[in-house]
Formats: C-alpha cells, sequence, structure tokens
C-alpha cells in the first residue's frame, strides 16, 4: 500500500493518469472460446449455457430483451458492451442502479473519465486529492460534481411535474444528443433508438444530487421522479410483449425490479406469462437467502421466471459479460430483429 508520506508527494495528476479502457465486443469474435467452454465444466460450462440462452432471446420472434445493470461494471470496462448491445438492437429495455447510468455512463458521455488505480493506497489521503475509488478504479471528484450540476441544468429546464426515471433519462440523452463528447454513449443511443432506461432507485447516484440542488435552488416549483410510475410502465412493456427475456449482470433492485412485472401485471388484472427466458451473472451467495433477491429457480416459484431456460452463472461480471454478449452479437441473430422502441407507447 501507497504510504501517506508516498502520497503526500504525489499530485492529482499522478493518481489521474491512464484511463480505463473499454472492451469493444466487436474488435473479436469469442465463438471459439465459448464453444470450448460448452465441453468444460464449473463456470465455463455455465457461462456458454448463458451465451446459448441469450442467443435464444435475440431468435425468438416477438421477444422483449430487458438488460438489468448492478454494480460497477461499466466504469471497470464493459461500458462499451452495454452501448453495443443497444446500438446493435440486442437490448430492448434497460433497468440499472443510478450510479451505471449517470455516474459512469453519462459521467463519461460528457467527456469524463474513468481511470486505473489501485486497492493498494491508503484512501485519507486519496480524500484529500479529492480522489474517489471503486476497487482499483479512481474517478476525479470535481468531474463527478460536475456531473451533479449537469443534471441540476437539465431539471431546470423541464416543466416542473412528477416525471418516470425513464422520462428523465429520455431528456438525459436528447442533451447528449446536442452537448455530449463520447459517441457509444448507453443512455445516447438508447434515447436515439426509442430504448427506455429506468433506474427505480435514480436518485441514490449523482443524480440526486443534481435534483436536490434543483429542488433547493426551486422549492415552490420544481421536478420529481415518480418510481411508481416507474414500475407501471416497465409492466406496460411486460405486458405488451408476447415474450421476454432477462439478461441481468448483478443483482439488487433492477434484477428485482424487471422480475416483478409478471406479478404486478397480474395485480392488473392481465394475464402474462413469466420471463421465459433468464441469464444471472452474479457473485452473491445463495445461502443466506440473499443472491440479490434470490436464484432464479426460486423466482420461479414466485411466478416471475420460467426455469426451462435459465442459467445463473457465478463470476465477476467483466470477466463474463464480454464473452456472452460478443458470441450473440457475431452470431448475428440480432441483424433480422425488428425493433422495439417501446420508448414510442409512452408517447
Amino acid at each position: 500500500m501507497l504510504s501517506s508520506k508516498e502520497v503526500q508527494y504525489m499530485g492529482k495528476e499522478d493518481f489521474l493518469k491512464e484511463k480505463i479502457r473499454h472492451v469493444d465486443i466487436t474488435s473479436f469474435d469469442p465463438s471459439g472460446v465459448v464453444d470450448s467452454m460448452r465441453g468444460m465444466s464449473f463456470s465455463s460450462r455455465d457461462t456458454a449455457n448463458a451465451a446459448d440462452i441469450f442467443n435464444m432471446m435475440l431468435e425468438k420472434p416477438g421477444c422483449t430483451v430487458i438488460l438489468s445493470l448492478a454494480g460497477s461494471t461499466s466504469a471497470g470496462g464493459c461500458m462499451k458492451v452495454y452501448s453495443d448491445m443497444v446500438r446493435y438492437n440486442m437490448v430492448d429495455a434497460v433497468v440499472a442502479t443510478g450510479a451505471s447510468i449517470v455516474d459512469m455512463d453519462f459521467f463519461e458521455a460528457l467527456g469524463f473519465h474513468h481511470y486505473r488505480g489501485t486497492p493498494a493506497v491508503n484512501d485519507k489521503e486519496l480524500r484529500k486529492l479529492y480522489i474517489d475509488r471503486i476497487y482499483d478504479t479512481f474517478i476525479d471528484e470535481e468531474d463527478l460534481q460536475a456531473c451533479d450540476s449537469t443534471i441540476k441544468e437539465i431539471a431546470d429546464g423541464l416543466e416542473p411535474r412528477p416525471y418516470s426515471s425513464r422520462e428523465f433519462i429520455t431528456e438525459m440523452g436528447r442533451y447528449l444528443e446536442e452537448n455530449g463528447k463520447r459517441e457509444d454513449s448507453l443512455v445516447k443511443l438508447a434515447y436515439q433508438h426509442g430504448v427506455p432506461i429506468f433506474c427505480p432507485a435514480f436518485s441514490d447516484s449523482s443524480a440526486g444530487f443534481g435534483l436536490v440542488m434543483h429542488q433547493d435552488a426551486n422549492p415552490e416549483s420544481h421536478i420529481a421522479i415518480d418510481s411508481v410510475k416507474d414500475f407501471r410502465e416497465l409492466t406496460q412493456i411486460k405486458i405488451n410483449s408476447p415474450t421476454s427475456g432477462l439478461f441481468m449482470v448483478g443483482g439488487g433492485v433492477p434484477k428485482n425490479f424487471a422480475q416483478d412485472t409478471v406479478v404486478c401485471a397480474e395485480c392488473l388484472g392481465k394475464e402474462v406469462p413469466m420471463h421465459e427466458f433468464a441469464v444471472q451473472i452474479t457473485v452473491a451467495d445463495v445461502r443466506d437467502g440473499a443472491c440479490s433477491s434470490s436464484t432464479l429457480k426460486e423466482a420461479s416459484s414466485w411466478g416471475k421466471v420460467d426455469t426451462v431456460h435459465e442459467q445463473m452463472v457465478y463470476a465477476e461480471a467483466t470477466t463474463v459479460v464480454p464473452l456472452i454478449a460478443g458470441y450473440a452479437y457475431h452470431k448475428g441473430a440480432w441483424k433480422n430483429r425488428e425493433r422495439r422502441n417501446w420508448n414510442s407507447i409512452f408517447s
């Protein structure tokens, strides 16, 4: 670990030197690796099976594919994977943490960066330099605060009323189309292709700071985020989909939010099928009843996920997401899919 004495002679620029490089699934074909893993055991075989199930989602006519994101894989180098999944019509809706969408994707779309770091450093000294750490990744806190202020700027320009997170993130995409610095932003591409993004816990991110500043400056007339409207809108997508599949990175609120649409539709008196396909990539343990809500088989008892085509992959997501998504990209089923443009049903 870098000691306090060593760090005190280092400037901010010494830490924020090497940008995280985001993997490009279009630049290499992992099919041979995935096909080889199919004959192996343990997480390798699970990964190959997950790749097959994801590809089945893309091949199934009328299947709505929902990407669920939790954790810090976007900051860790998978940001372009997710934006390419939208660009190449492999995803029809996104449910994510606010951090994945705002602190990571929108943040970099504004021209800021995440940097290669190390956990072997004195975090008190990092704080003095206004550097935030995500395990071995560094972020400039001053840049994050500029991101907060941009969220406030967007909010200040909107009609005061309750918005679903999807509505607000659409405005973020509109802002990036005019002012963004990065072409392969998930938020921007989702806006351009009519792919709705939902953040059920939107304020648990830089968006929260920006919206608090907005409301503080406009106490009598301001916008607010309506998470119930989020749930209703996502359920409408499920109701209007002949079938659906989930590609879940991590778990938490996004995973449960996407799964619960089946139950919510039932509460509204609509008969819809369980999610036909499901893949979850996680390192969570099941023995404490958690695993970010449940295993996929357990979710079947709640009426959320069918168990015919489901696969848990117990792996750190940055190691397998590029393989699974890259496999599907190079298989090419996305070329024959009709874009769902689910944002259009809320116009």
